[in-house]
């Protein structure tokens, strides 16, 4: 791909989009993101919180631990950080900065500001993050939706300061995703002046790799990364699954480290790239060749999920966990064939994984997805595929891609309710 090609700056631009830091899983602490911004807008302590979140959003936030709180879970808790510690020119990083001093002011507002929580009346939408802070007679009112940082009104005292339109993503300042396919991933990777992605590749080695050796020494979540050490030794195939898994199980139970997300996803960020890190060592491929091993990894993950959205019943760490395995395949000298019947080997396998919800078994479905990437490499490498027809697979890796997505998009959302339903019966593990 010749660095004239309009596409050629368009996958670089999708690379700087989607792997920006997160600390925390991203769904509570766009919560918390919100909630500071809108404090920043109200002027002054509130003394009442609304919030309205759609049921993604509560699927997403009931189960994880909120960073920099003390251990604390849960919608409000997430609002009560974003507004009395948070940082909202921090982004996704809002609660990065809180000390230890700090962190009581989190509970003491959570026992003296009623925080109520109700499910967004805009059904349709996916995503939904609408909050309002009110101060006597003053209130502040801050909507995001459709992906994490995407502000799309802010009010004060009922008087609109800045409002988006209803327009497409692509419009929202975000490139078109509709510009990626698998063979122009591979092309582009192949081609890719490494000066224009070393930056942001390097940060997601430098973040994730800390993450996850955080989980592996550490006792966090359920510890799936190091039981599969114990139980399985330290193979290449185990590590590449334990050291995704090792991240998760840190990230989901609030460890303070920040992870470079994919998708709007950590966990999908941890299962694109970690794996794709740990052939790249063993083998010892040198740095260049990871770069664009990673290319072809992220890349391919943000293409699956761009058929399908943010978020949905279908497992995001099926599409990354695939994507590391198209990576994998790159790294070890495949070209677009290879790459392709890898993925849609892999998908082939673990493309029936729900989404529950961000908690730690997360660690043990990014581990699953891996290794279903890992298997469809090695079985196509020796001649062994599954065959367009078989099931949900079609002749073609794009249109097995778009069958996926139209899975996980459209098919899913009725078990997207029911999953809900499930989970708020089953009400709080605290």
């Amino acid at each position: 791909m010749l660095s004239t090609d309009s596409r050629y700056k368009a996958y670089i631009d999708i690379l700087k989009e989607e792997l920006v830091p997160a600390m925390g899983c991203t769904e509570p602490i766009a919560i918390a993101f919100a909630a500071a911004k809108a404090r920043s807008v109200l002027g002054s302590m509130p003394d009442r919180v609304e919030i309205s979140v759609s049921g993604n959003i509560i699927k997403n936030v009931k189960s994880v631990i909120v960073p920099n709180t003390g251990g604390l879970k849960g919608i409000e808790a997430a609002a009560a950080a974003g507004i009395t510690v948070g940082e909202s020119d921090k982004v996704l990083e809002v609660l990065a900065n809180v000390s230890e001093a700090d962190k009581p002011k989190i509970k003491e507002f959570m026992k003296s500001v009623p925080i109520i929580v109700r499910p967004s009346s805009a059904v349709e939408v996916i995503f939904d993050i609408d909050i309002t802070l009110h101060a006597g007679s003053d209130f502040a009112r801050l909507r995001i939706k459709d992906y994490h940082t995407n502000v799309v009104l802010i009010q004060r005292n009922g008087e609109t300061l800045f409002e988006s339109p209803e327009i497409e993503l692509s419009s929202q300042g975000l490139t078109d995703r509709g510009l990626l396919t698998i063979k122009d991933i591979v092309d582009f990777a192949d081609t890719v002046e490494l000066d224009d992605v070393r930056d942001v590749l390097e940060r997601q080695i430098e973040y994730n790799t800390a993450i996850a050796n955080e989980g592996i020494r550490g006792r966090w979540g359920a510890n799936v990364g190091r039981v599969l050490l114990d139980v399985y030794g330290y193979d290449v195939k185990i590590r590449a699954k334990a050291m995704a898994a090792a991240g998760s199980d840190a990230r989901m139970s609030g460890c303070e480290m920040p992870v470079i997300i994919v998708s709007g996803s950590g966990n999908q960020g941890m299962a694109a790239s970690l794996p794709v890190i740990v052939y790249a060592r063993e083998y010892d491929v040198g740095e260049d060749k990871l770069l664009r091993a990673l290319c072809v990894s992220n890349l391919v993950t943000i293409h699956q999920k761009t058929w399908i959205g943010r978020l949905s019943a279908f497992c995001g760490a099926v599409n990354a966990g695939c994507g590391s395995g198209a990576g994998i395949a790159y790294l070890l000298g495949g070209g677009y064939d290879i790459v392709a019947h890898t993925l849609v080997n892999a998908l082939a396998i673990v493309s029936g994984i729900v989404c529950d919800g961000a908690k730690p078994s997360c660690a043990a479905k990014i581990a699953s997805a891996v290794d279903a990437g890992i298997l469809g490499y090695q079985m196509y490498v020796r001649g062994m595929e599954f065959q367009g027809g078989d099931g949900i697979i079609s002749t073609g890796v794009e249109a097995t891609i778009a069958n996926v997505g139209r899975l996980g998009k459209d098919g899913m959302r009725e078990t997207d309710r029911e999953i809900l339903k499930i989970m708020l019966q089953n009400g709080n593990s605290n």
